[in-house]
């Protein structure tokens, strides 16, 4: 291998990283808004939030993860901060929640501290602060830090939060006991966070009238049982519904997807101003037949993270042996962009020169099917051969666990008429699996 050839072979691994989204105005960036149902960020949030300036709104954006969510919350930010509106972006899982264990308490905990973080020169309200003291020495304890709360500064209020919700996502021992302490007094810390938020809206920045807060992972959370048929996904988006939209400024969640198709669905569309879902890039329709504009999509993805390293390299000859290697890769990612990423990134890693073998591609795509392998128990096979023949859901358990998993994935498109039709497909890695294969077999032929 030549050092240019070694040079250009790193720069293409590390341009298709699966794990970071683009930033807004990104040359990377791929509209597909076409091959999504024609599902567009700005018009299904953002005009509600610019357009509503007397109440403020409380909307739940979801989708599979790893579709391209957090890529287009940023461009929703930036457009927000264009049409007046400072917007105060954060993705949770980062830094302030364990996804495996998360309760409300967690996620208004995260919002105080990057409100703070964010509005620190723009509020004079003493509300937080006085809130701090009223909680004395026990918040000092959780925090596990010194300070004088009789003269506690700006600075420190921050760290203390700061703690707080470091300590709530690394620290399980602790986790559970700032809960405790901290759930009964909620309801006042909102209060004095409301304070806190209008002495900050009548100070913000020039040219900005409205504020916003988006909280970005929320859609990672997993679902814990607990008693008498209650989970952690219900108590923070049903039963705590009135205290997510109690912060006095417009705010976004993210929610797992499989609490669209859950039995709270209503309950959803009732509690909130708007709930909106990003499906996948469709590259089959329903019947199975390839869909050219998702797949075109697809290789757009590929075509700009290549061209800033290779702008005359064609995908077909140049980066793939083939077009068949090509459309290849394209479609059985499913029209999910990680997956694409990471197919992507696992070939190039089997790389030594271009281009890519048939072989490589192989290899990344019996690696990205694993997991989904081990991830299915026996009885949810036969599930799952149901929804590749029938491209529905049924509204159980066991179908959402497998939508919230990616191993079920969701597709939309305007019929006709003009109206929207969802439809559903098991992920293309799972179809090469025998257990999968063998239950599909095993279904009953379907009557002419």
């Amino acid at each position: 291998m030549t050092q240019e050839s070694e040079k250009l072979i790193t720069n293409l691994y590390n341009a298709f990283d699966p794990f970071y989204p683009l930033p807004a105005n990104d040359p990377q960036y791929v509209d597909c808004q076409e091959a999504r149902g024609d599902g567009n960020i700005i018009e299904d949030l953002g005009i509600k939030i610019q357009r509503r300036s007397e109440r403020m709104t409380c909307q739940l954006y979801t989708g599979h993860r790893g579709a391209g969510k957090s890529t287009e919350l940023l461009r929703l930010q930036q457009y927000l901060q264009t049409k007046g509106c400072f917007v105060v972006y954060f993705a949770a899982e980062e830094e302030d929640i364990d996804p495996e264990d998360t309760e409300y308490t967690d996620i208004l905990l995260a919002c105080t501290k990057h409100l703070l973080k964010k509005l620190s020169s723009n509020s004079k309200s003493q509300a937080l602060l006085n809130w701090v003291k009223s909680r004395g020495n026990e918040l000092k304890d959780l925090a596990q830090m010194e300070v004088n709360l009789d003269s506690i500064s700006l600075e420190s209020q921050i760290t203390l939060f700061t703690k707080l919700t470091a300590n709530i996502k690394a620290v399980p021992s602790l986790r559970q006991e700032i809960r405790r302490k901290i759930n009964p007094h909620t309801t006042t810390l909102i209060t004095a966070l409301n304070e806190y938020i209008a002495g900050a809206k009548q100070n913000l920045p020039q040219g900005y009238t409205q504020l916003a807060v988006i909280v970005d992972n929320l859609d990672r959370i997993v679902i814990l049982n607990g008693s008498e048929g209650s989970n952690n996904h219900d108590d923070i988006f049903i039963n705590r519904c009135e205290q997510l939209k109690g912060l006095d400024c417009h705010v976004i969640y993210t929610l797992p997807i499989s609490m669209m198709y859950s039995d709270r669905a209503n309950e959803l569309a009732s509690n909130y101003d708007n709930n909106e879902i990003l499906p996948m890039i469709m590259v089959r329709t329903r019947d199975g037949n390839i869909y050219e504009p998702g797949l075109n999509k697809m290789k757009e993805l590929i075509c700009k993270r290549v061209s800033p390293f290779s702008p005359n390299l064609s995908l077909e000859t140049g980066l793939f042996e083939n077009l068949e290697i090509l459309n290849q890769i394209c479609l059985m990612s499913g029209g999910h962009v990680r997956n694409m990423l990471q197919l992507m990134e696992e070939a190039i890693q089997r790389t030594e020169e271009l281009p890519i073998s048939p072989k490589a591609v192989q290899r990344a795509i019996t690696k990205a099917r694993d997991p989904f392998r081990r991830n299915v128990n026996d009885g949810e096979w036969k599930i799952l051969a149901e929804v590749s023949r029938s491209k529905e859901i049924k509204n159980e358990d066991e179908c959402r666990k497998l939508l919230f998993n990616r191993c079920i994935l969701e597709y939309r498109y305007f019929d006709e008429a003009g109206e929207i039709q969802y439809w559903h497909d098991v992920h293309p890695l799972i179809k090469g699996i025998k257990q999968f294969q063998d239950s599909l077999a095993q279904l009953p032929e379907i009557e002419p």
